[in-house]
This record gives C-alpha cells, structure tokens and sequence, in this order.
C-alpha cells in the first residue's frame, strides 16, 4: 500500500507541474490599461432681488413747506462669488411726480452732492452712499425746519449705483429713503411716479 500511494502521489504531482507549465506564459501575457475622467459641474450664476412695492409719503403743507420721508428696503440674495452691483433710476424718461395736470419735479440735488429739497421736489437718499455722510437717518414727518439732504431720481437709462458688493448674499438689504418737501400752493393730490432698482452680478 505504501508504495501505491507514493506512485499516485507522483503522478499528481507530475500533472501539476504540467499545468504549470501550460499556464505559465498565459499568465506573462496578461495586459492592463487604465483612463481617467475629470467631472465638471458648472452652477451658473443666479440673482434675485425684492422691495416694498409701494412707499406713502403723507404731507400736511404750510406756507414755508414741510418734509416728510419713508423708506423701502430692497433684498438682494445671489450665489455669485464675485457678489453684485444695485442701482436705481425712474422707470421712464420722466422724473415728475404726477397728480392729473399737477407735478412735483425731481430734486436738482445728485448723489454725489445732494442738498437740503427745494419747495415743492421730491429726492431719494442712501445713509452712507456717494455725499450721504452718517450712519443712519430718521423718518421725518411735516417737519419744516429739516435740514436733511437728497438726491433727485436720475431717469431711466442713466442709474446710479447705490451698492456694489463682492461675495456671496442672502436677503442682503439696503435702506433706501424717499421725501417730499410740498407748501400750501401745491394742489391736494395723490402724486405718483415709479422707480426701478436693478441688481446685477459682477
């Protein structure tokens, strides 16, 4: 029996050499090749931007005249990393406030050199933008002793700037101020006009 078992362990053993043998070059020739794939996902710049809608300005006239003031807040949110730039101009080439026939002009004051509003002149003012000085402003009422300065509306095509900003913004706001300084020889009335905030990334 002993000598059996070493018979037919020598045989398995010659059968595994031989398989061996057969895989071996297979086995050389095996090859590989590898490739790379780079993922771009571009997220587009976007921007959105609110404000009050309406801002109501109340007056009680006198002889010498009287400012009263409001605010709108506008909110900026945008994911552009190099942030964004908001300016405000009239909605149209006319900068009046309008009640039927009857107008209140635009203020002849600028944001770069605004001044206190003439009688019967409407402006806007931003606490720290262009000649604002301060760092805040009150709402006035009748007031007829203000010394507050404004800036008349430029029209529609001819903006200014009021923020630029320059990394991402959720609900940014600013403030954004509006008065009217009317005597008694302006006739009662609702007077209107519109203006345009526009904000855009940099």
């Amino acid at each position: 029996m002993e000598a059996v078992y070493r018979r037919k362990a020598f045989v398995f053993g010659g059968v595994f050499s031989l398989i061996s043998a057969i895989m071996a070059p297979i086995m050389a020739s095996a090859a590989s090749s590898t490739s790379s794939t780079t993922i771009n996902a571009t997220v587009a710049a976007t921007i959105s931007m609110t404000s009050g809608g309406t801002v109501n300005i109340a007056l009680t006239p006198t002889t010498g005249g009287v400012v009263t003031s409001a605010s709108d807040t506008v909110s900026v949110s945008t994911n552009n990393t190099a942030g964004y730039t908001l300016s405000v101009a009239n909605t149209d080439a006319s900068t009046n406030l309008t009640s039927g026939g009857n107008t209140i002009a635009a203020h002849t004051g600028t944001q770069a050199s605004p001044s206190t509003l003439a009688v019967n002149t409407w402006g806007y003012r931003v606490v720290g933008v262009g000649g604002f000085t301060g760092t805040a402003y009150s709402a006035e009422t009748n007031n007829g002793s203000s010394t507050s300065t404004w800036a008349g509306m430029p029209a529609a095509g001819s903006g200014n700037v009021l923020k630029t900003t320059a990394s991402v913004a959720s609900a940014d706001t600013t403030t954004v101020w509006y008065a009217v300084r009317a005597n008694s020889t302006k006739a009662a009335g609702t007077y209107t006009d519109s203006v345009t905030y526009t904000a855009v990334t940099n």
